[in-house]
């Protein structure tokens, strides 16, 4: 019999960690984004949106600005036809745009690349962005007054120590650096309230292994160019709001690459910088699984008591990639993992984490909110079910409970005295009366 326990004791504030990549919609029809509004997904990344040289139309500064000659002054110099589009959509919908300045990986950039190259004048590139957030932000170019928090300087341009081999930078590191120096300083001058970071790091897997290994050469690479950005951040005293980074590792293992984050941005004196998981998913392969499920809701419950500020998970694209892991493309339903984001939400609209006790291998949990509207949400990533026994405060009891298990994607059950393999339970709290 495990045993949970809680005495409902405030410890921190539930963490926007429930966003995602980029959002489901198919042609101009954002029908959709309702799913990502019935559980107040905190934001939406613009990455890789719509697929190859996103779509030719959307996000993509190439997409924006079709002429890297022309003036970014001029308003006829840009295209925002289909993004305006889809960011009032996300918006209508509560969805708050993450906004990624740069270009969509390029898979085939050993045989020919297009758009990953640097931009031949760093300064220009700048004022094109500038263009772009003045459209989104200030409602010059016939645009709109967003208030778009975030915006990041590219995406994994440490994606592999060998250049023509990197899918999203066919540069070297110097040069990245001098985009991002160029780009934050010119931005956040001309923007100060906004939010300007980067540099969506492929990750810390290297600090796994032997670094001396040459297998871990990419991995390493990845640790390397970290470290060589946050140096070249403080030496030129350049803005960094944020610090992104991704994960495709195991739960166990992105806790681990969260510590990390936060222990070299602190290094190197960024203490009160934020760091975002913006990019993660944790084995795509098994999307419309329990399985995913469970895994899913566990990365999010696990990550709340990181260091983390925000995550998003890659991604709510709808279409036939594994990485589209929260709707099925053949009925545009949502699969398992979708109700895993339902699950957080119900901590996350009750804005304060507090006390939860156990020890149960596989299981992750979070419990929110008071004695009188409270909530527990488990998830067991293992496949043996675990007896349950939850003690709660005096006058405190279950009032409800839903589940995502076998023949039970989120419904309601009677009690919650068995937790079954791969599942993720949500218990409601509340006074007896």
């Amino acid at each position: 019999m495990a045993v949970i326990h809680t005495d409902m004791i405030p410890t921190g504030k539930i963490k926007a960690l429930h966003g995602v990549g980029q959002p489901p919609f198919q042609g101009v029809n954002f029908s959709m984004l309702q799913y990502l509004k019935a559980f107040s997904c905190p934001f939406s990344r613009l990455h890789d949106v719509q697929g190859v040289y996103g779509g030719g139309r959307w996000v993509d500064i190439p997409n924006l600005f079709r002429d890297f000659d022309a003036d970014p002054e001029d308003p006829a110099s840009y295209d925002f036809t289909f993004t305006d589009l889809l960011m009032k959509a996300l918006v209508e919908n509560g969805v708050e745009p993450f906004f990624r300045l740069g270009v969509t990986i390029e898979n085939q950039c050993t045989i020919k690349s297009y758009r990953i190259d640097p931009p031949k004048d760093p300064l220009q590139w700048a004022k094109i962005c500038e263009g772009v957030i003045r459209h989104y932000n200030e409602g010059w170019a016939d645009g709109y007054h967003m208030n778009i928090r975030y915006w990041e300087i590219w995406n994994e341009p440490d994606n592999s120590h060998i250049q023509r081999e990197n899918m999203m930078w066919n540069g070297t590191m110097e040069q990245y650096l001098e985009l991002y120096g160029t780009a934050s300083r010119y931005l956040k001058e001309r923007f100060p309230d906004i939010r300007i970071g980067g540099f969506a790091s492929c990750g810390f897997y290297g600090i796994l292994g032997d670094r001396n290994d040459p297998k871990q050469a990419r991995n390493v690479y990845y640790l390397d160019f970290a470290d060589a950005f946050l140096e070249y951040v403080k030496n030129h005293n350049l803005p960094l709001d944020f610090f992104s980074w991704h994960s495709y590792g195991s739960i166990e293992e992105t806790v681990k690459f969260a510590a990390y984050a936060r222990e070299r941005l602190d290094a190197y004196g960024f203490d009160d910088v934020e760091h975002s998981l913006n990019e993660w998913n944790c084995q795509p392969k098994a999307r419309g699984t329990l399985k995913h499920a469970a895994l899913t809701a566990g990365m999010m419950l696990a990550l709340q008591n990181t260091s983390l500020d925000t995550a998003m998970f890659y991604d709510a694209r709808f279409g036939t990639s594994i990485y589209g892991g929260m709707f099925n493309p053949l009925t545009a339903k949502p699969f398992p993992a979708y109700y895993g984001f339902v699950a957080f939400e119900e901590l996350y609209k009750r804005k304060i984490q507090t006390d939860l006790g156990f020890d149960i291998p596989g299981v992750y949990g979070i419990a929110a909110g008071t004695k009188e509207d409270g909530c527990i949400v488990l998830s067991n990533t293992g496949t043996e079910p675990v007896p349950l026994e939850c003690e709660l405060p005096a006058g405190v009891k279950i009032m409800g409970c839903r589940i995502i298990t076998e023949g039970k994607i989120w419904e309601e059950i009677p009690s919650a005295d068995v937790l079954p393999g791969e599942s993720v339970l949500c218990m409601w709290l509340g006074s007896e009366k």
